[in-house]
């Protein structure tokens, strides 16, 4: 990948569970983009809960918002020359087409950059199966 920092660079939040070392990840994406983060459209806890255990520093995350609406408002924050988003799904390609993303999924981000992917067989986050429906 391309240094220089002009790029913004944005995981979805199973893309970046699906890499064995996602703190890692992020401190390597940091030295060829200018700006990092997650976008999901889980609850804002199930994203605060994986970044916080895997130390991971975002510079922009979802909130409350679906990942469409939060691809568009990253961009418009972030006026950088090539927004990127990294996902797992023909879904996550859509969405990126339809906010003007570029598209890459995580299996060939990893090995352009050199991460390595986690096995299937890693634990499950264990705040994913406690679902709130009254949560904020």
């Amino acid at each position: 990948m391309e240094s220089g920092g002009q790029m913004t660079l944005a995981f979805d939040l199973d893309a970046l569970k699906g890499l064995a070392d996602p703190n890692a990840v992020f401190n390597d994406a940091r030295q060829w983009t200018q700006y990092v983060g997650v976008v999901s459209d889980k609850p804002t806890y199930v994203v605060t809960n994986f970044t916080r255990k895997e130390r991971i520093r975002q510079d922009f995350f979802s909130g409350p918002r679906g990942v469409e609406e939060s691809l568009d408002n990253v961009k418009r924050q972030f006026d950088t020359d090539r927004h990127v988003f990294v996902g797992t799904s023909g879904e996550d390609r859509a969405l990126a087409e339809a906010a003007g993303w570029e598209y890459l999924p995580v299996d060939e981000a990893a090995e352009a950059a050199g991460w390595s992917l986690g096995s299937e067989e890693d634990d499950a986050d264990p705040f994913e199966a406690d679902v709130r429906d009254d949560w904020p």
